[in-house]
């Protein structure tokens, strides 16, 4: 991989943010620094005002940061990098099509912000094409209806934490919620419209979006609910941390609490060890549609603005697949 941005580098006043973690203090590459504060200051700008989306932020910032890591290592000045240097760096970059296609992505976007800026006359990225990547089914681990039972009905539900873990679990299968969404889910998003209970989502862009909750999803949450005692405080986390005494903290679960308890949850369920996170939206997609869903339904319920998007989550071809192999007879 190429090195990380060189720490020699000069100072200036921004906010307290992701990309101030990542450029301590404010720092910001030498190549940027070397560009005068005009750049300097166009350039934390970018991240703190036009970025509002706290994974896209560092996914840019390590993203440019490697960039001009490169081309400080080339003893390349910011007025110097033309289309030819942008597309060397895109050539010879290590990571898989994806990851160069939004390396070039994010060093586009910043230069564009630059020239807005009149820091720079032109966009040298803005005619360099990154590589083809063409994806008609997706990566996802998925796992069968049976699976997605086994690790349910296998979760000790003795414990708070069990009750928790269970919940949260169904809400991601039966709502394909993101896991984002589902920890970030207040005592107030899951409400009663009616005689049914719906799940409030804050999705990407800061969008809402209802979901009525599956009776297994109600259930389970309900369970976990009563024994948590939060039901009555509506601004509280939905899903919290639980401390050593087996009572709920009142912080809110992160992602990564959730990756950690999927993965010891899953093994010892006996299920796939690739299983993660992002398993439950594709695991609750292939349920729907394998069911007689359509893919325009399963769009709207999973928040995706593309059906092609939601077909990446669609697993129901495979076992067809599998049999048509099977009448190769030799």
């Amino acid at each position: 991989m190429v090195q990380r941005v060189s720490r020699k580098s000069v100072s200036i006043q921004a906010p307290r943010t992701e990309v101030a973690d990542w450029y301590p203090a404010g720092k910001v590459p030498a190549v940027i620094a070397h560009a005068g504060r005009a750049a300097r200051k166009r350039f934390l700008e970018f991240f703190t005002a036009t970025i509002r989306n706290e994974n896209t932020r560092l996914a840019y910032a390590r993203a440019v940061g490697q960039f001009f890591g490169w081309c400080q290592e080339h003893d390349l000045e910011l007025v110097d990098i033309e289309p030819i240097h942008v597309a060397a760096y895109i050539e010879q970059h290590p990571g898989a099509p994806p990851t160069v296609k939004q390396h070039l992505a994010a060093i586009r976007v910043l230069f564009d912000w630059l020239v807005i800026g009149q820091v720079l006359a032109m966009n040298p990225a803005s005619s360099v094409r990154g590589p083809k990547h063409v994806v008609k089914r997706g990566k996802t681990p998925v796992l069968d209806k049976e699976q997605a039972r086994q690790l349910l009905d296998s979760i000790d539900t003795a414990k708070l934490s069990g009750l928790r873990d269970r919940a949260l679990i169904a809400v991601m299968v039966f709502s394909f919620a993101r896991v984002t969404a589902a920890v970030s889910l207040r005592v107030e998003d899951y409400y009663q419209d009616g005689k049914r209970w719906w799940f409030r989502f804050r999705e990407k862009g800061g969008k809402l979006h209802q979901v009525p909750a599956h009776h297994s999803a109600e259930a389970y949450l309900d369970a976990y609910l009563l024994a948590a005692r939060i039901g009555d405080d509506k601004k509280l986390p939905l899903f919290q941390s639980i401390s050593r005494k087996g009572v709920v903290t009142g912080n809110q679960m992160t992602r990564n609490d959730a990756f950690r308890m999927v993965k010891r949850r899953a093994k010892a369920a006996g299920i796939p060890e690739s299983t993660c996170n992002h398993t439950f939206r594709a695991t609750g997609i292939t349920a729907y549609l394998d069911n007689g869903g359509t893919i325009e339904n399963a769009q709207a319920i999973a928040a995706h603005e593309s059906p092609r998007t939601t077909k990446l989550y669609d697993r129901t071809g495979d076992e067809i697949t599998l049999d048509e192999i099977e009448r190769i007879l030799i």
